[in-house]
């Protein structure tokens, strides 16, 4: 089925689009390819995928049904990091599983500072999994303050505003099928 070009769909490109930057195509080609590396790596081994809710959702459901191993899946979700609140982040909603002795790898959306993704290992690897690696589907290195050691990045990304697929604006946006810069306000 051949795709219909974004500009022939206005209803999918909200006025706050200013350009998409991944659309559908090149998102399902390279979610294809981390999840054959990530099946290769895990092959015999039955991870648990933890996906970082509410972002990695859209990612998270696109990658495992692409991968070729027994896995099973659970959801993390914290507060942001607020420098406001002095970098305060808080589980909001906790892992149902025991991950001790397990391989895990922890689903993220985008990657910016990695402060809160540096606090999500600390409390996670205190749990003492046999692995925890990292898979996000976007790295922002230019905006790193904590050393995150990612193993398997989708796309690297400059520090301009993204929303769809998964990310979001206020809690809107998510549903948009494709990966696009947001028009801000006064710009």
């Amino acid at each position: 089925m051949k795709e219909v070009p974004l500009s022939n769909r206005p209803h999918l490109v909200p006025a706050v689009v200013k350009e998409v930057v991944f659309d559908q195509e090149a998102i399902a080609k390279r979610i294809g390819e981390l999840a054959a590396e990530i099946s290769h790596s895990y092959r015999d081994l039955r991870p648990v995928l933890v996906v970082i809710l509410k972002g990695a959702f859209v990612f998270a459901c696109d990658l495992i049904r692409q991968m070729k191993v027994e896995l099973t899946l659970d959801f993390i979700a914290k507060s942001p990091y607020l420098a406001s609140r002095g970098g305060e982040v808080k589980i909001i909603k906790d892992l149902e599983q025991d991950i001790s002795g397990r391989h895990v790898l922890l689903l993220e959306d985008i990657v910016d500072t990695g402060l809160t993704l540096n606090y999500l290992v600390r409390v996670l690897s205190s749990r003492e999994p046999a692995s925890l690696a990292i898979c996000s589907l976007l790295d922002r290195p230019a905006l790193r303050l904590a050393d995150i050691p990612l193993r398997y990045v989708g796309f690297n990304v400059t520090d301009e505003f993204l929303i769809g697929y998964g990310l979001d604006y206020r809690d809107r946006y998510r549903n948009l099928p494709y990966i696009a810069t947001m028009k801000i306000e006064g710009a």
